[in-house]
């Protein structure tokens, strides 16, 4: 497959050895469903496959449920596992990716266990920028699709906002002064996969969004995570089981 990078502005094409492909056996996806990238919430993708009969496959160090409506798949933390498994989600038919996972607050009026579907995004991370042909390339997620997710989780009387997410893949060098930084240019929130993966749908053509539920406030003091608390692990439950729905039944 011959693709172009960029030296300057002189495009150079380039054929790739490695590629996405369907190996003997994989199943042919619908276009619409879902990548959930916590580990945590894979005992209950697996639960809600067993519950409405989805067909489990394979796919890397995550897993794959299918059937003839929709997909789900996951875990796959950081960029670069969540984008591996994103391309072969879109060789096997994905063309309607509906990301969730958790995030970090950078901004007050972002509290913990509030919802975020991020709209464009700042690369922190190394996968995003082998998907970008050139820096006119923008990281940005489906509006269409954002529109549908929103509506969905807004119906269910959730609150949700909207606005930019900073990704980066060392979440142990997330310093003050980067929050800062980030925090005054108006980025709402962080997390380690969202750029990467908004590249990588842009290049292959297909629609992504993401849904964000926020797992602590990096701009309060102490740092207070509540992903350990029960209530946060409901409302994850809640909001998972909601997208599950929406993409099974066709709404989004």
């Amino acid at each position: 497959m011959l693709q172009p990078f960029f030296i300057g502005m002189t495009a150079v094409m380039t054929r790739c050895i490695l590629n996405p492909d369907r190996g003997r056996g994989d199943p042919e996806l619908p276009a619409t469903g879902l990548l959930a990238v916590n580990p945590s919430d894979s005992p209950l993708l697996s639960a809600y496959a067993q519950q409405h009969d989805l067909k489990r496959s394979f796919l890397f160090n995550s897993t794959l449920y299918s059937s003839d409506t929709c997909f789900l798949a996951g875990p796959a933390v950081g960029a670069p596992m969540a984008v591996m498994c994103l391309e072969k989600l879109i060789v096997l038919g994905a063309e309607k990716i509906i990301v969730y996972g958790w995030c970090g607050s950078l901004q007050a009026r972002l509290k913990a266990m509030d919802i975020l579907i991020p709209t464009t995004g700042v690369s922190e991370e190394g996968t995003s920028g082998h998907y970008l042909l050139g820096d006119s390339a923008a990281i940005v997620s489906s509006k269409r699709l954002r529109s549908r997710v929103s509506t969905l989780i807004s119906e269910a009387e959730y609150d949700v906002q909207q606005g930019p997410l900073w990704t980066t893949d060392a979440p142990y060098r997330e310093t003050e002064a980067k929050v800062a930084k980030y925090s005054g240019q108006g980025i709402y929130g962080v997390d380690m996969e969202y750029c990467g993966l908004c590249a990588a749908a842009a290049f292959r053509g297909v629609e992504l969004a993401a849904v964000m539920l926020v797992s602590d406030e990096l701009t309060s003091k102490p740092w207070q995570p509540q992903y350990r608390f029960k209530t946060f692990k409901k409302k994850s439950r809640d909001l998972l089981t909601l997208l599950c729905d929406g993409a099974r039944s066709g709404v989004l």
